[in-house]
C-alpha cells in the first residue's frame, strides 16, 4: 500500500543489482524475496502500528526490514552503533515499544519493552495508522532533539522517476541524508554500495572497486580526504557527482576539492532532520551559492535567517518546543546571504560569535586557517570576554611539532590581511584529536 510504487520498481528491474554489501551483490529480485520473508516474520511478531527502534547499519536485511516497517504503519526509530551510549535515553524519549536489532552478520533479534506511548504526537500518528520516522539530531550544537515525521509525505518525492545511480551510502542509516540516499536509489533502480567503515582510504577503495558514481558526504569528510591524500592511490574516474551538506562548507576546502576532481560535479545540498532534503542547484561546482527549494518546499528569509515551509516537515519534536512560526514556517537557525535566486549558507545562528557587536562565522575563519601549512583540522568557537562579549577561539590540530607560542604567532601573521582583525583568533589551543563527530560534522562544542 505505502510502498507499492517501490515494489513495482523492484519487479521491473528484478535482475539488476540493488545492494552491494560485504562484497556480495543482492539483486532486486532477491531484495523482494527478503522483503516478503521479513513481512511474514514481523507480522507474526505483532509490530504493526508500534513504535519500533531499528538498531542497525545499512545491509540487505536492514533495508528489507525498514521497508516492511513502513508498510506495517510502524513509527521507526533508526539507531546505529555510533549512538550506543545514547540508545537507552533515545528509546525512552521515543517511547519505543519493540526493539529490532540487526548485527554485523545480518542476524536479527526482537525484544519487547513493555512501554505504552503517552506522547501526544505519537498518539496522533498512531491514530492515523500512518508510518512514522523519528530522527535524532547529532547534538553537535546542543542536546539531541527527536523529530517525528509522518512518512507518507516524505515518500511523495520518490514517486517521480529520476536517474539510476551507483551511490555509496556514506551518510548514516539514522541520518536524514542516509534515508534520502537509500530511498532515492531504490525508487529509481539504482545500486547502493554499503560500507560499515567510513575512513578516506576505505571510501576511495570502494569507489574504485565498484565504480561508484555518487558520493553523498560532508565538508568535514572532504577535508579528511584532502588531508589523507588517499585519492592519489585509486582510480576515482567513475565519480561523477559529489554532494555535500549537513554543515557549512569552508571555501578553501571546496576550492581544493574542485581542483582535485575537475570532472566531477560538486553539488551543495540542503536538508535538516526536521524538513527532509530539498532539491538544490549550485551556481557552479566551485561556488558556495546554491538555489534550493523544488516541489513541496517554499523558502523565505526573515532578518537574514532562512525559513522553510515543507510538505515533508516533521510533525514536531518529542522533547523540545515547536520551531515553527505561527503561519507554519520552520525556523532553520541558518543565517544566509541572498543574490537573486541563489543564497549562501553562512552558518548556524547558535554558533555565531559576537565580538563587540560584529559577527564572526566560524566557517570563514576555519577556511583561512585550513590553508596554513601543517594544519590538519581546526574548530572555531566563541569564548566569553568581559571587554567585547566574546572573543574568537581556535582549537587546532597541527602536524608540524611547533610550540603553542610559535604556532600562535604564525597563525596571527598568516591571518593578517586575510581576515578582519576582530575575526583573527585571540585564543589558540593545540589539540591532539580530529574534531569530527560520528556523522562527520565539525564538533565545535567541547
Amino acid at each position: 500500500m505505502y510502498i507499492d510504487f517501490m515494489l513495482d520498481v523492484f519487479a521491473e528491474n528484478s535482475e539488476k543489482t540493488a545492494i552491494i554489501w560485504h562484497e556480495k551483490e543482492t539483486s532486486y529480485s532477491e531484495l523482494s524475496k527478503l522483503y516478503k520473508k521479513q513481512f511474514g516474520i514481523l507480522t507474526e511478531e505483532s509490530v504493526r502500528n508500534k513504535v519500533v527502534s531499528l538498531e542497525a547499519d545499512f545491509s540487505p536485511l536492514s533495508v528489507a526490514t525498514l521497508l516492511v516497517l513502513i508498510e506495517l504503519g510502524c513509527i521507526i526509530v533508526p539507531l546505529t552503533k555510533f549512538v550506543d551510549n545514547k540508545k537507552t535515553r533515545f528509546r525512552e524519549i521515543a517511547e519505543v515499544e519493540k526493539i529490532i536489532s540487526i548485527d554485523e552478520n545480518d542476524a536479527m533479534s526482537i525484544a519487547d519493552t513493555g512501554i505504552a506511548p503517552e506522547n501526544s504526537l505519537l498518539k496522533k500518528i498512531k491514530g492515523s495508522t500512518h508510518p512514522g520516522l523519528i530522527l535524532f539530531s547529532s547534538g553537535s550544537t546542543g542536546d539531541s532533539k527527536a523529530a517525528l515525521h509522518d512518512v507518507i509525505p516524505m515518500l511523495e518525492k520518490f514517486k517521480v522517476p529520476r536517474y539510476a545511480m551507483r551511490s555509496l551510502t556514506f551518510l548514516l542509516f539514522d541520518h536524514i541524508g542516509g534515508f534520502n540516499t537509500l530511498m532515492y536509489n531504490l525508487s529509481n533502480a539504482g545500486c547502493c554500495i554499503m560500507t560499515d567503515k567510513r575512513n578516506p582510504e576505505v571510501i576511495c577503495e570502494i569507489i574504485s572497486k565498484y565504480n561508484v558514481e555518487t558520493l553523498p558526504t560532508s565538508p568535514t569528510f572532504l577535508n579528511l580526504l584532502l588531508l589523507s591524500e588517499s585519492y592519489k592511490k585509486y582510480d576515482l574516474s567513475s565519480l561523477s557527482l559529489i554532494t555535500y551538506g549537513t554543515e557549512a562548507m569552508p571555501e578553501s576546502t571546496l576550492s581544493r576539492i574542485h581542483e582535485i576532481f575537475p570532472n566531477t560535479r560538486l553539488l551543495q545540498t540542503y536538508g535538516l532532520s526536521e524538513i527532509g532534503i530539498m532539491r538544490s542547484k549550485s551556481k557552479s561546482s566551485d561556488s558556495l551559492w546554491v538555489k534550493i527549494g523544488g516541489e513541496g518546499f517554499e523558502t523565505r528569509v526573515v532578518d537574514g535567517m532562512l525559513e522553510v515551509k515543507a510538505k515533508s516537515a516533521m510533525m514536531g519534536y518529542l522533547n523540545a518546543p515547536s520551531p515553527f512560526t505561527e503561519d507554519g514556517w520552520f525556523m532553520t537557525g541558518d543565517e544566509v546571504e541572498v543574490d537573486g535566486e541563489y543564497m549562501r549558507i553562512l552558518g548556524r545562528k547558535s554558533e555565531l560569535i559576537n565580538v563587540g557587536g560584529l559577527k564572526v562565522f566560524p566557517t570563514e575563519v576555519e577556511s583561512v586557517i585550513l590553508t596554513m601549512d601543517g594544519v590538519e583540522d581546526v574548530a572555531v568557537s566563541g569564548e566569553s570576554s568581559a571587554l567585547t562579549g566574546s572573543i574568537v577561539k581556535a582549537r587546532v590540530k597541527i602536524a608540524t611539532g611547533e610550540t603553542i607560542t610559535g604556532f600562535r604567532k604564525r597563525l596571527r601573521a598568516y591571518c593578517k590581511g586575510k581576515l578582519e582583525t576582530y575575526k583573527i583568533p585571540q585564543k589558540v589551543v593545540l589539540v591532539d584529536e580530529m574534531m569530527t563527530g560520528a556523522r562527520f560534522k565539525k564538533m565545535r562544542k567541547e
